[in-house]
Order: structure tokens, then C-alpha cells, then sequence
């Protein structure tokens, strides 16, 4: 009997196989057109993501470029006690976790405010340009919202200063000054990010069931008690998911932006990692230590990530994994 079972059982999981077989084969005849159209992205993230990870080695060796890449001398963890022992690296550390931490207050949480703002809008068009406003400057690169910034906001011949300066005030040093940098830094960021980040919240509000609306109209509820009891619950799966993939970048940070920010009168809070991997690698040319410290940097991005997706799932949300 056993015998009979185990063959019956044998005979179930092979037309399952052969069932997936033809279905598989079915949609690849059908949809070749798609598939094909996808080895694009693929090819991209092999060729771009996956391949310079063979690099990662350079971070256990003493890179020589007359030696070569397999030739250099194996070092083991040397590379990272050296950074670890720089001063640059703790300073690095403490810069990067703090603008990062702020972005994530600010360039997070200003998204999710304005796609609420722009949802109670009823007029259709002046809702699209509003929109269409609000996610162009996503589309400027930072070196040319750098250059408008210190066109506006320079101290010496800034429009914005000038402005001060017809109406009797003070000139602001909103780049030329340490705290005012950090100010001005987050204020630019949130300006370039927010409309680009409603887009999501604006899909998932655009999701939820009409009825829920009513329902709370009914029960007396006004607009602002519309949009705390229906709106933020109905999108919170999709606020938790981007919270947990913006921790990830906590350490990571914004290499284009710090530097296109940055000048010499403003140096305290401009050494971040991404600077620093950009200083010791292509600057020094110490791609060993420029390689350890972006191994470092990863590791600990990956590990926050699954800390907040851990953490997120002990709350009771989905998480990622």
C-alpha cells in the first residue's frame, strides 16, 4: 500500500510539473515580445549591479595598479581598522547619519502631507499643474539646482540677499555658514523631492474604496477627521514599505547633492561617507580604502533594513521580507 501511495503521490507532483511546463511555455509564446523587453532592465542590473561586485575583493587587499587586481597582496581586515582609525571616518560617520536622519524626518514625512493636500484639491486642472509643478524639479540634475541655489541664496550677490538688503536687512549666509548650511541643505532637499514623492500616495489614496468616505460622512465626520480616520490608515501598508526602504539609505546619503552644495567657507558638516569614498578613491586613489569603506557603508544600510523590516512586522505590519 505504501508502495501504491508513494507512486500515486510520484505520478500527482510530475502532471503538476509538466501542467507548469505547458503554462510557462504558453505565456513565453504569447508574451515573447514582454519578456524580451525585460532583458533590458535585467541586462542593465547584471551588467551594473552584480558584475563590479567582483570588486568588493579590493577591500581585503593592498590595491597596487602595477601589480593588478589579482596579483596585489591579501590583507584581510587591515583596510577597515585603517579607516576605522582615520578621524575623516568617524566624522564621515556622525555627518552622515545626521543629514540622513533629518532627511528621513523632513523629505519623508513632507511627501505623505502634501499627496493629503493635494488629494482634498477638487478643481481637476488646477490639481495637474499644481502637480506638474511640484515634480519638475525631480528632473534637474543637482549640479544645476546647486547652481540656482548660490544664485539665489549667495551672500554676496544672491537675489534672495539682495532682496534683504533693498528692504533695510541683514544679508543671510544661507551657504556661507555652517548651521545655515544645514538649513538650507534640508529646505533644498525637501524642495527637490516632495512632489516626486507623492506619487505613490497619491496612487494608494487613489485606491481606497469611495464607501469608507461616505461612511465616515455619515457618521458625522468632517474633513480633517476624513483624512485621519480613512486616508492615513488606508495608506499606512504604503507608508511602512517606503519607511523601511528609506532606512536603508540611512547611511548612504546623497553624493551629488553634498557636493554640489558644498564650498570651503562650509566644511563642518560636508564630510559624509559618500564624499569621503569620493576623496579616497578617485582623488587619492586608494581604492582599497575607498572600497571598504562603501563595503561597510552597505553592510550597515542592509542590516537597518531588515532591523526596520523585523521591527515592522512585530507591530503587525507586512514589512518587505
Amino acid at each position: 500500500m505504501k508502495v501504491e501511495s508513494a507512486s500515486l503521490e510520484d505520478e500527482i507532483a510530475l502532471k503538476k510539473h509538466n501542467r507548469g511546463n505547458r503554462r510557462m511555455t504558453h505565456y513565453l509564446r504569447r508574451d515573447w515580445q514582454l519578456y524580451l523587453l525585460l532583458l533590458i532592465p535585467l541586462s542593465f542590473v547584471a551588467v551594473f549591479k552584480y558584475a563590479p561586485m567582483s570588486g568588493l575583493v579590493l577591500a581585503f587587499k593592498d590595491y597596487k595598479i602595477a601589480r593588478g587586481f589579482w596579483d596585489s597582496e591579501w590583507v584581510g581586515f587591515q583596510i577597515f581598522q585603517e579607516i576605522f582609525d582615520k578621524p575623516d571616518f568617524i566624522r564621515a560617520v556622525r555627518n552622515t547619519l545626521m543629514l540622513n536622519s533629518l532627511d528621513l524626518i523632513f523629505s519623508f514625512t513632507m511627501p505623505i502631507v502634501l499627496a493629503l493636500l493635494l488629494n482634498e484639491i477638487k478643481g481637476v486642472k488646477f490639481k495637474r499643474v499644481n502637480q506638474t509643478l511640484l515634480y519638475l524639479p525631480h528632473f534637474l540634475s543637482w549640479i544645476i539646482i546647486g547652481a540656482i541655489a548660490y544664485q539665489l541664496l549667495g551672500q554676496g550677490s544672491g537675489a534672495v540677499n539682495n532682496l534683504f538688503e533693498l528692504m533695510g536687512w541683514n544679508r543671510v549666509p544661507f551657504l556661507q555658514e555652517d548651521t545655515h548650511w544645514l538649513f538650507s541643505y534640508l529646505a533644498i532637499g525637501v524642495w527637490q523631492s516632495m512632489g516626486w514623492g507623492t506619487i505613490i500616495y497619491l496612487a494608494s489614496i487613489s485606491s481606497i474604496n469611495p464607501e469608507m468616505y461616505e461612511a465616515a460622512i455619515v457618521d458625522g465626520a468632517g474633513r480633517w477627521r476624513k483624512v485621519w480616520n480613512v486616508t492615513l490608515p488606508s495608506i499606512r501598508v504604503t507608508i511602512v514599505t517606503l519607511l523601511i526602504m528609506n532606512l536603508g539609505k540611512v547611511m548612504e546619503g546623497s553624493f551629488e547633492r553634498v557636493f554640489a552644495l558644498q564650498n570651503k567657507a562650509t566644511t563642518e558638516f560636508t564630510t559624509t561617507i559618500p564624499v569621503l569614498v569620493y576623496r579616497w578613491g578617485i582623488e587619492s586613489g586608494n581604492f582599497s580604502r575607498a572600497t571598504a569603506l562603501g563595503l561597510f557603508q552597505a553592510l550597515i544600510g542592509l542590516a537597518l533594513v531588515l532591523l526596520a523590516d523585523r521591527i515592522a512586522k512585530r507591530l503587525g505590519e507586512d514589512g518587505l521580507l
